[in-house]
């Protein structure tokens, strides 16, 4: 399956660095920009893989990424807390 070129991708990442989820940038099938909630350290971030990014490109991805991505973050300890009241 052949991709496009410019796409969004939604994409969870859970490793020992980070806990979350988030929008990937390609443009002619290169990372560019990654925006990022991450739920235990409670913060969205936005990292840039390219050296110069447009702000229309800048402002199209983080209107993607508040359309895509539930803003909340997830409570882990709350919802572990709930399954244990469930059993």
């Amino acid at each position: 399956m052949d991709l496009p070129k410019d796409r969004t991708i939604i994409a969870s990442d859970v490793s020992s660095s980070r806990d979350g989820i988030g929008v990937e940038i390609y443009r002619d099938n290169k990372l560019v920009i990654e925006i990022f909630r991450d739920d235990t350290k409670r913060t969205r971030t936005v990292t840039l893989f390219q050296q110069d990014i447009s702000l229309d490109l800048l402002e199209e991805s983080i209107k993607s990424f508040k359309k895509e991505i539930p803003w909340d973050f997830i409570d882990y300890d709350k919802l572990f807390k709930e399954d244990e009241n469930d059993k």
